[in-house]
């Protein structure tokens, strides 16, 4: 990754899926309130999401009514 190209408050983020319970860890730069404790131990902030790829019938090949 080229240094310096990223804003500031580019860091790694827990998204967590509400319908799924999915959680995935991944550099954002979106602005959270709320930390959770990834698998390796760390807190990371979290931000909440109604459907990912855990949960959108395109991708689970079953249809669900939310």
């Amino acid at each position: 990754m080229k240094a310096e190209i990223h804003p500031d408050n580019y860091r790694l983020v827990i998204f967590k899926d509400n319908s799924s319970g999915e959680r995935f860890l991944v550099g954002s730069t979106i602005n959270t309130t709320k930390t959770d404790t990834w698998t390796d131990g760390k807190e990371y902030p979290v931000s909440f999401v109604e459907v990912s790829s855990a949960s959108h019938p395109f991708y689970t090949g079953q249809e669900k009514i939310m």
